[in-house]
């Protein structure tokens, strides 16, 4: 898997982790219905991974809609803050942009408001209208060969490039490749590149890549459960236009009131550039490989097992309140699991599984919980 050492049109958008909220609603799901399938001259995977290494896109614009249905329970809403917990639930759709590696653009909005991030050359700027707020950052003149610092607590994908980035990036000798149906999406013919884990023990079924058959981008991204025939992750274009978008999409003009935020771009500590991994955090550790990884780290403070104490009516200078009163309800809301690892909370869905122990530490995979308490039991 040599070709995938480096893509350069994978990285033809804003990173995902700077996408922190969507557009509520705004397209039916049925747009993500297969067509009818075309006929289209046999590839082989490792001619489909040939095509996404060596395309190159010089522009495009288009319509993105992102759905999940990942079976969490109801309490995921009170998790502190809503861009993450938004992502994980429901059906959302973004505008996005792209002119070459120096002009991008993520157009997110809900139905309070809008977001938008963009990237001008060396300028990157974020907007909030809920807020009226903005921040800007000043790139270095090596920009273009890495990207921004991820912001927190938002690692979803928000189109497929980003989710194929990160599929084929995981690429081992524990997955098996193949050729699936093509199909049509978004008005263009595709080929299908599926992913399996080798391992039957991963929740994950399959990962299908719907890839344009002339521009070689990827258009569809479906991730499949164990046991269902129906995604449990999927973002897919619902409209693309290959041609370079106008310069004025990419100028931010700072509405009337605006709050603007001077911020420094900071470059990655380590590892590889616009990769957030385990092996760069020194609290986070991966027990076991490929699919099945769980990774291991600790809760700054946490003590999961212990009853939350009555809120103070005055809350101390500095602290979140509410923050702390949305985990409590969390913690408290998951089902209690114990054996001979210890014992704790455990949240589960179709494709992850997280374990929260009372001494602190946090595990999470794609995997059962079995394999969980293995992993904790150290």
């Amino acid at each position: 898997m040599s070709v995938l050492r480096s893509r350069p049109v994978l990285r033809w958008l804003v990173p995902a982790t700077a996408a922190v909220a969507v557009i509520g609603g705004g397209a039916a799901i049925g747009t993500f219905a297969a067509e009818a399938e075309p006929s289209l001259p046999p590839r082989t995977a490792a001619q489909l991974l040939v095509d996404l290494q060596t395309s190159r896109l010089e522009g495009l614009s288009g319509t993105v809609v992102q759905r999940a249905d990942l079976g969490l329970p109801s309490l995921v809403g009170l998790l502190p803050g809503n861009e993450l917990t938004t992502l994980l639930t429901g059906t959302h759709t973004l505008r996005v942009w792209y002119s070459g590696p120096d002009q991008q653009r993520v157009a997110l909005m809900d139905t309070l408001g809008e977001q938008d991030i963009i990237r001008n050359g060396g300028d990157l700027w974020t907007w909030q209208s809920r807020s009226n707020t903005a921040t800007h950052r000043t790139l270095g003149g090596d920009a273009g060969a890495w990207k921004p610092a991820p912001e927190p607590a938002a690692n979803l994908p928000a189109t497929p490039q980003q989710a194929a980035d990160l599929a084929l990036g995981a690429i081992d000798p524990s997955t098996e490749v193949s050729v699936g149906r093509s199909a049509t999406v978004a008005g263009q013919d595709a080929y299908e590149l599926v992913l399996q884990p080798r391992d039957g023990a991963s929740l994950v079924h399959q990962l299908r890549i719907a890839i344009d058959a002339k521009q070689h981008v990827p258009l569809r991204f479906e991730v499949l459960a164990k046991g269902s025939d129906r995604p449990a992750f999927e973002v897919a274009f619902t409209q693309v236009d290959y041609r370079r978008p106008d310069a004025d999409q990419f100028t931010f003009n700072p509405p009337p009131g605006v709050t603007v935020a001077e911020e420094k771009a900071e470059r990655p500590a380590g590892g590889k550039p616009g990769h957030a991994g385990p092996a760069g955090d020194p609290q986070v550790r991966a027990v076991g490989d490929g699919w099945t990884t769980v990774l291991v780290g600790r809760l700054d403070g946490a003590d999961v097992g212990r009853k939350p104490a009555t809120k103070p009516a005055v809350p101390p200078a500095g602290s979140a309140p509410d923050v702390d009163m949305d985990m409590s309800k969390l913690l408290g809301g998951l089902p209690a699991v114990s054996g001979d690892w210890g014992s704790g909370r455990l949240l589960t869905s179709k494709l992850f599984s997280v374990l929260l122990t009372d001494d602190g530490r946090v595990l999470a995979g794609a995997v059962t919980p079995e394999r969980l308490y293995q992993a904790a039991r150290g």
